[in-house]
């Protein structure tokens, strides 16, 4: 079984689960860094998992 990669703090949820997409970090606006680091919030990859659709 493959192991998922570790969420980052700004994913509400893992890869691949129903209700779920990939949209761009809302700190970093894509970029992966911030003040010239890696974004905490994506972990530096500028995209964070989100929930979509409404219930």
């Amino acid at each position: 079984m493959a192991q998922q990669p570790p969420l980052n703090p700004g994913d509400e949820a893992e890869p691949g689960v129903p209700g779920s997409g990939e949209d761009l970090c809302p700190d970093c606006n894509g970029s992966g860094k911030q003040d010239g680091a890696e974004c905490k919030t994506c972990g530096g990859t500028g995209k964070v998992i989100q929930g979509i659709g409404g219930g």
